[in-house]
């Protein structure tokens, strides 16, 4: 969890008891709940199974459970007297109606702060069942969302990965880190490794399957998608395994090329450098007419961007793929690495952290920007202060990655800022134009 100065610049050091933005718990669910075909089991307060519900919407090409949600539901005379024994029936009773492939087991603050032993448990069922059950050991107060990914990360190296060989292997496989198929973000992803004869052993966690996940270990290469989610579970492979990582982005034409490239270059075989030189030529010219008509519509335009991770410097270079330009980008959720890449596409200057929402809006009209480009927490402010917002955080419902992904967000842009309210709310109306008095801003 240390920087690397010198080195690769890896994530900062979490602070525990920061949980603002999302606690330990939190992150740790929307880590691994992406999983498709194992359950997840949540063991505490029945609130605790609302927390973030739905709120990465992450989609699967099959299995649909990790859709269910299971939680022990402790009463207060459970949490007096122990939980253990109901855990324990939770567990037996997803096994029997589920069939699951693994068992995520998450600790919650309660049974934390009074000492339940889930990895015993965990340990038990294992052997009895004969499948993984996880201890996933993310109380809310542990720390900062960003800690609890890191603790999920490192439960599913502890008890997952290296422990199923795969049917084959090939010098080109590849796992994708990061990755939490939001909206489908890696349906877009996908079929741009198979076109270049990459195998893609495993995705974590988006759309993943515990066997492939299981398999991990035997890859060639790990692809880091966002800095902030899961760098420590590359890290650990690459100590333990040999297994090196690069850390890339699929968001935006050219970032998209640009990641393509470095992974064939990775992997060091001239025919893959061949193919992904043909996969870019064929899908430019598969995106070219509708891509050449938003950049007529949408040149010129301003946008602030206010979002973290690889996002925050990727975004940039795809707002530039169609001719507009990010005034601000925000530094917040990214780690060293992805901060010096802002300053080098905008400089320091236009260089943002955490901001109060009226700060940020303020932001937005000082600058002139047309649009704003931000997470869920941002969108109400938004509309009440009648700036146009983009959604391009985890709760959005389009795919913003690969080449449809682009097109995707170039289509959304057009349709939020060419939309004709934003006109009819800023004006105020006279009585005589809407017969019921004057429409203040």
């Amino acid at each position: 969890m240390r920087e690397k100065v010198g080195m690769k610049v890896l994530s900062k050091r979490p602070k525990p008891g920061k949980a603002a933005g999302g606690c330990g718990f939190d992150g740790a669910r929307i880590t691994l709940v992406p999983i498709t075909d194992a359950a997840h089991l949540f063991h505490g307060a029945i609130t605790c199974a609302g927390n973030s519900f739905e709120t990465r919407k992450s989609k699967s090409s099959g299995p649909s459970l990790f859709l269910k949600t299971f939680t022990t539901d402790l009463t207060n005379e459970e949490i007096v007297f122990g939980g253990i024994e109901k855990l324990k029936k939770a567990i037996d009773y997803i096994f029997e109606h589920y069939n699951p492939k693994a068992i995520f087991v998450y600790n919650t603050c309660i049974p934390a702060m009074t000492g339940e032993d889930i990895f015993r448990v965990c340990r038990e069922k294992t052997v009895e069942l004969s499948i993984p059950v996880v201890p996933v050991n993310s109380p809310g107060f542990i720390g900062a969302k960003n800690l609890g990914t890191r603790i999920a990360a490192k439960a599913l190296f502890d008890h997952v990965i290296g422990t199923k060989e795969p049917e084959y292997t090939t010098p080109y496989d590849i796992n994708l880190i990061g990755e939490f198929n939001v909206a489908g973000d890696l349906f877009n992803i996908l079929p741009l490794f198979k076109k270049a004869g990459i195998r893609v052993l495993s995705t974590i966690t988006g759309d993943g399957k515990i066997d492939e996940i299981a398999s991990a270990h035997r890859a060639k290469l790990n692809i880091v998608f966002c800095s902030q989610a899961m760098i420590n579970l590359a890290e650990y492979m690459e100590e333990t395994y040999g297994i090196p990582f690069i850390q890339v982005s699929f968001y935006g034409k050219t970032t998209i090329e640009r990641s393509l490239r470095k992974i064939a270059q990775k992997l060091g075989d001239k025919t893959i450098k061949e193919k992904v030189e043909e996969v870019i030529k064929e899908k430019n010219k598969q995106i070219a007419p509708e891509y050449e008509r938003l950049k007529e519509v949408l040149k010129g335009k301003k946008a602030v961007l206010y979002t973290g991770g690889h996002k925050s410097w990727s975004g940039i270079e795809m707002l530039r793929d169609y001719g507009m330009e990010a005034v601000v980008s925000s530094g917040r959720k990214a780690t060293a690495e992805d901060i010096e890449k802002i300053k080098e596409l905008l400089g320091s200057d236009r260089l943002i952290g955490q901001v109060p929402a009226r700060t940020l809006h303020e932001i937005v009209v000082a600058s002139g920007a047309d649009i704003l480009i931000a997470g869920g927490r941002n969108m109400y402010p938004s509309l009440k202060s009648k700036i146009p917002y983009l959604h391009i955080n985890q709760e959005r419902f389009y795919a913003y990655a690969g080449y449809e992904g682009f097109i995707e967000f170039g289509r959304q842009m057009e349709i939020t800022i060419t939309s004709p309210i934003w006109e009819y709310v800023r004006k105020k109306l006279s009585g005589e134009e809407n017969g019921k008095g004057n429409l203040q801003q």
